[in-house]
């Protein structure tokens, strides 16, 4: 509880550190100050990011062949049509779990932002506000950010997801729902950071995929 108490204060400091820089060079602003956070995170995440991007492009080009491994095994020898999923991800260099990875180092990040600003101790209140919302404390009152949050996650996603794989389809939908659910009920602010977090993680994802080609057409057979 102490450890996490600190993460608090300093996620804390840190934004009100981020706020006089935004003073600093004349556009005092808390939102300001978060999307400098979230571009700061996001850059700190890279290396990990890269690695869960990179294997979620491999994975997506390997779909044929895994449904392939699928249809023929499911219905004969389940531990043999696991194997044989588990080489092809060894002979691509793919592994399913880097995507956990990233989410898992966020979490705590995710956790302090809340709990800052569920009770921010602004420096400047007139500075609280972020075009439409008043106070980045509140919920946004016109959902204009649980609605962004919601659409940019379905948009990052889509450039991942497989079509061919049912599970993967129906959380390319349900997700970007959960989202815009959750982002509705917490601090504009936090909604404000998922929202950039994912502007920021879909130009990453388009340069990566452009640096992937290899893998999907190694993938694919060509």
């Amino acid at each position: 509880m102490e450890l996490f108490n600190s993460l608090i204060d300093g996620m804390t400091w840190l934004l009100n550190w981020l706020y006089m820089v935004t003073v600093n060079i004349g556009i005092p602003n808390y939102g300001i100050a978060i999307i400098l956070l979230t571009i700061i995170v996001k850059m700190a995440l890279y290396p990990l990011s890269f690695k869960q991007m990179r294997s979620m492009v491999a994975m997506q080009k390997l779909q044929p062949k895994i449904k392939e491994i699928q249809d023929k095994w499911k219905n004969k020898d389940q531990k043999k049509m696991q194997q044989l999923i588990m080489d092809l991800y060894k002979e691509n260099n793919v592994n399913p779990m880097a995507g956990c990875l990233p989410l898992l180092v966020q979490m705590p990040i995710l956790i302090a932002l809340y709990r800052s600003l569920y009770r921010f101790p602004y420096i400047n209140t007139d500075h609280a506000s972020f075009i439409w919302v008043q106070n980045l404390s509140d919920k946004d009152p016109l959902f204009i950010l649980p609605v962004l949050a919601g659409v940019t996650t379905y948009l990052q996603s889509k450039m991942t997801t497989s079509m061919t794989d049912p599970t993967q389809r129906t959380m390319l939908y349900m997700m970007p729902v959960f989202i815009a659910w959750i982002s509705s009920t917490v601090p504009a602010g936090l909604a404000l950071y998922w929202v950039i977090f994912n502007v920021v993680g879909g130009l990453q994802q388009y340069f990566i995929n452009k640096q992937t080609i290899g893998i999907k057409e190694g993938a694919s057979g060509k």
